[in-house]
């Protein structure tokens, strides 16, 4: 039995887009790989875990897009899977921009089939896929790809906007992933977040920067979106203010298309100053407050109160 100290080697056979003709391109590569030991005997019939990264620029640029996925290699120690349909780790596959190249596939396997991985390996895209490249890389006056209220990325689509003619926008999650729950614990609430929580438009760097400071953890706003894996997705966050106001701007297409149990809550509030139907932003307000979103008619808007009340919490995700 081979074991995962060996070293081994991977040989990229082909990289070719893949899918069925629908009105939207396929948001998926074929990918297929020979994997051989170190005395270049074919690695048959073996689980293997793998970890793929789309690389910007150089074989040790920036990760655009990463994700893992388990296969099998087969009696010729062929592996083939579809980059696109992994556990995503970071980015989205389908918000690449493969106009600004370079771009590289990292691969990182592990012949045991989990992730301690001991086979790397990294080759250029010296040809991006047509239909790919032409998805994203749109100028000029054609129409967008996404709208708000599309069922999309694990969530529901809330805006939709361009930058240098690529098509970007934010995922709301399809439920609240809380009714109630504090933005820090008690113990926090004279402390501000360090290196700072304040950004109104960056839910996501607001998000890693509590969490750094808090710990990992799903008893408190940003933790429990960080943690979430809602849609096969592991890169919601707490929204900023903005972003949140972004929900709270497609909250009666969510609910309209989600229905009144999982939509954006509307309903009157109830209860001490009417603040028990709001939703949490990341973005802190001072020391012990952050902003938070009511969304009753009655108290429409954004405001900002102590972190250790317990508001609703919607995580959000980019494309």
């Amino acid at each position: 039995m081979k074991t995962k100290t060996q070293q081994f080697r991977v040989l990229i056979l082909t990289l070719i887009i893949t899918g069925s003709i629908f009105a939207q391109v396929p948001q998926k590569m074929s990918y297929q790989a020979v994997i051989r030991n170190s005395s270049n005997a074919l690695v048959t019939s073996t689980l293997a875990g793998m970890k793929i990264s789309i690389l910007q620029g150089s074989p040790t640029g920036s990760v655009a897009y990463s994700e893992t996925q388990s296969t099998t290699t087969n009696a010729n120690g062929l592996v083939s899977l579809q980059i696109g349909a992994g556990a995503v780790i970071s980015g989205t596959f389908a918000a690449i921009n493969w106009a600004i190249g370079p771009y590289f596939i990292k691969t990182e396997t592990d012949p045991a089939g989990g992730n301690a991985y001991s086979i790397l390996g990294t080759s250029e895209l010296t040809s991006v896929p047509y239909a790919l490249f032409s998805s994203n890389a749109t100028t000029g006056p054609a129409g967008p790809i996404h709208f708000i209220g599309e069922l999309f990325g694990g969530g529901i689509v809330v805006s939709v906007y361009k930058i240098s003619g690529i098509e970007h926008g934010l995922i709301a999650s399809l439920t609240d992933l809380s009714s109630g729950i504090p933005w820090a614990t008690p113990s926090y609430t004279s402390l501000s977040v360090a290196g700072g929580a304040t950004n109104p438009v960056d839910g996501l760097a607001n998000s890693n920067a509590i969490v750094a400071d808090l710990g990992a953890g799903n008893t408190y706003a940003a933790g429990l979106c960080r943690a979430s894996t809602a849609g096969g997705f592991n890169d919601w966050y707490l929204p900023a203010a903005f972003e949140l106001q972004d929900c709270m701007n497609a909250a009666s297409i969510i609910t309209n298309i989600l229905g009144n149990s999982n939509g954006m809550y509307l309903a009157n509030p109830v209860g001490n100053n009417g603040l028990i139907n709001c939703y949490w932003s990341s973005t802190e307000a001072y020391s012990n407050g952050a902003w938070y979103q009511a969304t009753s008619v009655l108290y429409l808007g954004a405001w900002f109160t102590n972190k250790t009340r317990t508001h609703r919490v919607r995580a959000v995700r980019r494309f």
